[in-house]
């Protein structure tokens, strides 16, 4: 066998390259101890020996390729988050620089609208109150958060859920705040 070449489990080890794979302790010359009688080893011993180190050398392997699995799930996890933030950003800036005659309020919905111009403009009208048939196109209805972001109509439940449950665990305080969290979200 090759120096510095992995041994697989399967490979029958030689007694030596158990001895060298095994890793005995050194002698020490400084003491007048018989070294036959401290020595005393069969061949099979040193072999298994070898073999153990093998296997645990292959289960920390293994752990550690586990580890780091997860760890790289993690990153991945992040970087959909990442993207997700950017995405939003990007849509509440595009919100925020539509045309607006009037002064948007935290906490109200407005509604979103495009001319044939392609100008895109929100008014406090809904498609259904508009009493006369306009040149536009409706894109949605939003409701502005009190930072600032904009929530789509149809996820305003969700969002609302989860600022409950912010509001939860902010009011109970660091002391309980772990037994305040809910991952399901499922008192709220």
């Amino acid at each position: 066998m090759k120096r510095g070449a992995t041994m697989d489990m399967d490979t029958d080890l030689t007694y030596e390259t158990a001895v060298k794979k095994a890793q005995l302790v050194e002698r020490n010359p400084q003491f007048q101890v018989d070294p036959m009688r401290v020595s005393k080893h069969e061949a099979e011993d040193i072999i298994h020996l070898a073999q153990e180190i093998q296997s645990a050398d292959k289960m920390l392997r293994n752990n550690t390729n586990q580890k780091l699995v997860v760890i790289l799930d993690q990153i991945r996890m992040l970087q959909a988050q990442a993207m997700e933030i950017m995405k939003e950003s990007n849509e509440s800036r595009e919100l925020h620089s539509a045309a607006c005659n009037f002064t948007k309020k935290p906490g109200h919905i407005y509604h979103l609208y495009q001319r044939s111009t392609g100008q895109s403009y929100f008014s406090m009208l809904s498609p259904e109150e508009w009493n006369q048939t306009v040149d536009q196109t409706f894109k949605g209805s939003y409701r502005l958060e009190y930072d600032l972001s904009w929530t789509p109509v149809d996820k305003i439940k969700q969002q609302d859920e989860k600022l409950k449950w912010v509001e939860k665990c902010l009011t109970k305080g660091n002391e309980s705040i772990q037994a305040a969290i809910d991952f399901n979200m499922t008192d709220t």
